[in-house]
């Protein structure tokens, strides 16, 4: 069977070389960093129901190479249903056929199939084994979640484990991570991409590399919250927006950068400027401690669990609120 129907977790349309890109492809003000990472699928899934025994899918990856998150960034695809690991397999490099167990649920039981995101996976065609399988059906609220390299997943232990797969599966929300590590600065071009999408409930959860990567002021930092918001506004005036300051982040916490702001002022600008617009804020300072932080600065699959379970909590109440 054809493999389009099946994905989910992709609101842009995709290019020969990039076939389920985070960003629009034919935008070129977005930052080269943000692109970069925008190829990888982060959050792009396959969604199936049906009685079949298993699901055959056919795929082709591009890359060997996860860089800095190693198998966090997914060499398998890993199969859950009922909020469970059904099954997992490895996938290799080039073309290559996974077979992946459906678990005996009742056919009406959605099954989401996540991908070697790092391994710049391309699916060929899906086949039920056993009986037959379908495409989900597309019924749940879509949810664009904008952040930094936290929101893509950085350090859990798979993709399933990024706490917006963890809480899109919790409150079965259709997901589409605009998380990009390493860039997600508020850009304006990335608030006209979001403003252009349809959309259930949007969250704003970037800030940390403005601290470092592209230092920020405190006055800079509350002119790019107001103006992402803004922007965001002009074409979701009616959407539940939630913004998330940035989590704990020990070396920056009270470290001025080039423009004398610490990370904890830039946290608190942000919260300030979003408070004084319609939208839901919540502080990321104690969400997590630094014990669920693998690295000092990404969250472990505990931390990952606690803001899927925080955050997801907030937007499921924001999607109830507006329905």
């Amino acid at each position: 069977m054809e493999a389009a129907p099946f994905i989910r977790g992709c609101a842009f349309t995709g290019t020969s070389s990039v076939p389920y890109p985070r960003a629009d492809p034919a935008d070129t003000r977005i930052p080269r960093d943000t692109w970069h990472t925008a190829q990888l699928p982060v959050g792009v899934r396959l969604e199936i129901v049906g009685e079949a025994d298993a699901v055959d899918v056919a795929y082709a990856t591009a890359t060997e190479d996860l860089g800095y998150r190693g198998d966090g960034a997914g060499r398998t695809f890993s199969l859950w249903r009922g909020g469970k690991l059904v099954d997992e397999e490895k996938a290799e490099l080039g073309e290559g056929r996974v077979r992946l167990a459906l678990g005996g649920w009742p056919g009406d039981e959605r099954a989401i199939v996540y991908l070697p995101e790092g391994m710049k996976p391309t699916i060929k065609s899906l086949s039920g084994v056993g009986g037959r399988i379908e495409t989900a059906p597309a019924d749940q609220p879509r949810w664009i979640a904008y952040g930094d390299s936290v929101a893509e997943g950085w350090a859990a232990s798979g993709p399933a484990y990024a706490w917006p797969a963890v809480a899109g599966r919790q409150q079965r929300l259709d997901v589409v991570n605009m998380g990009y590590a390493g860039a997600a600065r508020g850009e304006v071009a990335s608030a006209e991409q979001i403003a252009g999408l349809d959309a259930a409930v949007i969250t704003i959860t970037h800030g940390t590399n403005c601290w470092t990567r592209t230092p920020h002021s405190v006055d800079m930092m509350l002119a790019a919250v107001a103006a992402f918001i803004d922007v965001v506004r002009q074409g979701h005036p009616d959407t539940p927006v939630v913004v998330v300051s940035p989590v704990i982040r020990p070396d920056a916490e009270m470290t001025p950068n080039r423009f004398g702001a610490t990370l904890g002022d830039l946290r608190r600008a942000m919260e300030a400027e979003a408070a004084e617009r319609d939208v839901v804020v919540i502080s990321g300072a104690e969400l997590i401690g630094p014990e669920h932080l693998a690295d000092g600065i990404h969250p472990n699959d505990e931390g990952h669990r606690i803001l899927a379970e925080v955050i997801g909590a907030e937007v499921a109440k924001a999607v109830a609120t507006a329905s």
